[in-house]
């Protein structure tokens, strides 16, 4: 796990400046804290910062093949590193050290470009051919690792986040286009930053330089599925889920560093757990975090997953901080807005773990490769919903509201859920995704921020599902997240907080091998009824205690609402809204007031506001 930066001049005798790469190498020393190296050649410059898992002595990097032709500098891990190492031995090469980014000069050198199928693992890389003066940068198939790239200065300059290129001296141009987007969903998809000039590179894709040109090819897609044949023999099904998924968790232990997991309570980490006890001689380290608030904290439930794998298990309960603070982390690990305010305890765990362990897996992806959240639940609803007649449809909400209000809050939080469900339920598709991916309520945003010149989330969303071949609801909602709430939020919220603390994260949910797989399973044996993961309840969960299994999904989360009717913050958020943008001044008086009040939640839109205003306002 590392830390990667480039440079490529088009004009063939500009020389890469060794000053410029070596800065932008510093901007990302925290993801690897353990070594550095770079290689110029002209036109053509790499940097790289080590995190040292594999072969700690010998796997240094930039690396290079025998005759220094071919270069290489590479962030993430091959898994089936030792399989691969075997068959390239076999044909005939030989190898000079243990590491996995050898292998991956070998795999090119004997099967060309096309060696990333081989791959069982997470990326981001550059390799230059001296030879054939080609430059390759790689991101893995599901977005693990990230990769941003800039075209300016007739050059391609790239690296793992977008502070490097900064350090390049690319100007900071705001791109409002992806206000609206970021707005609703709380994060700037792929290809997409808040930069102008800066992209992401999407998942599953090369960006191929040769010395006049450069293009974007994609090299991995989710399969094609046949929606009137869909995996259904649950017996084999489980079987094969069950394999995957032991060995998947089985070449994520291949580490020469100290690792363990996090344990968050969660079917899905205890799941991760509970295989790993079975291939390890030692207890697996387990690292939980708590609150002191009970909505949010899952530390007994993590206790008894601990109790039961024998592990060596540590707690940590996350203080309430400054929040200011915690802004000027996200925005400096983010470099660009990123509202999903469990950034903030995803650091605290990372920092607490890695006082302890270099590596840890993770339980993260099962949501999306299992179809597990409640959405999913709500699609299978609306199908059936949407069979009443039209005049039902229109008046359960109705009646649903006329009811008089609880006075027992969660009834309260239950009836509301009840009352969007039926009143999203007979919406479309992209109308009923609009409003459950909203971050914030959307309509409160319109009506106080100017959005103009933003692309709208309406065109953004169907130009995706222009893509998107499946036909049912479930299938198109599994689609987004595995293609982009997965990648540009789940997993660049984990990536980001992990590296700042220089810890890697391994998730064996997102195995290549088990998303292929489960693509293909029919959603009733997903979800049997209306029970979240059958799959994982019906195979792993049977050696979990029953409080996992029967505990209500609380998520990784904060008590960030709190801390917005806190003292002092009032004025700060009046103060912070006045910007050009702002189109209501005594709104935002009006819902901090009903915040306060408890009467709505609005820590959301607080807090997503509160890091944009930041980050526009930001110099350095």
């Amino acid at each position: 796990m590392c830390g990667i930066v480039g440079v490529f001049h088009f004009d063939k005798e500009r020389l890469v400046s060794h000053e410029t790469l070596n800065k932008m190498m510093n901007s990302v020393s925290h993801r690897g804290p353990d070594g550095e190296g770079l290689f110029i050649n002209k036109n053509v410059g790499l940097g790289h910062r080590r995190l040292s898992i594999i072969d700690i002595s010998g796997g240094g990097q930039p690396m290079f093949n025998l005759n220094n032709t071919i270069s290489l500098v590479f962030n993430g891990e091959v898994y089936n590193y030792i399989e691969l190492k075997k068959e390239l031995q076999d044909s005939g090469q030989e190898f000079i050290s243990n590491s996995d980014t050898e292998v991956i000069i070998k795999a090119y050198e004997v099967w060309g470009i096309n060696f990333f199928h081989k791959l069982n693992g997470m990326w981001s890389l550059a390799l230059w051919d001296e030879k054939k003066r080609l430059l390759i940068i790689s991101r893995d198939r599901i977005g693990e690792k990230p990769l941003h790239y800039a075209v300016v200065d007739n050059s391609i300059v790239f690296g793992s986040e977008i502070k490097a290129i900064l350090a390049y001296g690319v100007e900071k141009k705001q791109n409002e286009e992806v206000s609206d987007i970021y707005l609703n969903l709380g994060y700037i998809p792929a290809p997409f930053t808040y930069y102008k000039n800066i992209y992401k590179l999407n998942p599953g894709h090369n960006l191929i330089i040769q010395p006049d040109k450069y293009r974007i090819e994609k090299y991995w897609d989710l399969p094609e599925i046949d929606e009137d044949n869909m995996l259904k023999n649950k017996k084999h099904i489980y079987e094969t889920f069950t394999n995957l998924f032991k060995d998947s968790v089985k070449i994520r232990m291949r580490s020469d560093a100290p690792f363990g997991a996090f344990l968050s309570g969660g079917l899905d980490s205890s799941s991760v757990v509970s295989v790993m006890s079975q291939y390890s001689s030692h207890s697996i380290e387990t690292f939980t975090i708590g609150s002191e608030n009970e909505m949010y904290d899952e530390r007994d439930l993590a206790r008894d997953v601990a109790h039961t794998f024998n592990t060596n298990h540590h707690e940590y309960i996350v203080g309430k901080g400054v929040l200011n603070e915690w802004v000027e982390k996200v925005l400096y690990y983010y470099d660009e807005p990123f509202a999903d305010a469990s950034a903030i305890p995803t650091s605290c765990v990372s920092r607490f773990a890695s006082n302890k362990v270099k590596m840890v897996l993770t339980g993260d992806g099962g949501d999306e490769v299992l179809s597990g959240y409640t959405s999913y639940q709500g699609e299978k609803f609306a199908g059936y919903f949407q069979t009443l007649p039209k005049f039902i449809q229109r008046l359960s909400p109705n009646l649903l509201k006329a009811f008089p209000k609880p006075a027992s809050a969660s009834l309260k939080v239950k009836l509301k859920r009840l009352y969007n469900l039926l009143t999203t339920s007979s919406l479309s598709f992209d109308d009923r995704l609009i409003l459950k991916q909203n971050y914030a309520d959307f309509a409160l945003i319109k009506s106080n921020i100017d959005l103009k010149g933003s692309i709208p989330i309406a065109d953004y969303l169907s130009q995706i599902f222009k893509e998107c071949k499946y036909k049912n609801e479930f299938y198109k909602l599994m689609y987004f997240h595995l293609k982009i709430s997965l990648p540009d939020n789940m997993l660049t919220k984990v990536d980001r907080m992990s590296m700042a603390n220089s810890l890697e994260t391994r998730v064996p949910f997102l195995d290549h091998r088990i998303v292929e797989y489960m693509v293909n399973v029919d959603k009733n044996i997903k979800m049997e009824g209306f029970e979240r993961k059958s799959i994982l309840r019906n195979t792993f969960g049977k050696n979990l205690p029953s409080s996992i299994l029967n505990s209500p999904k609380k998520g990784f989360d904060l008590p960030l609402g709190d801390w917005f009717k806190e003292k002092g913050y009032e004025t700060e958020l009046i103060q912070l809204f006045k910007t050009e943008n702002l189109k209501n001044s005594n709104q935002i008086k009006d819902l901090i007031e009903d915040h306060k009040k408890g009467i709505e939640d609005y820590s959301n839109l607080f807090w997503m506001l509160l890091l944009l205003k930041k980050w526009r306002d930001k110099k350095d």
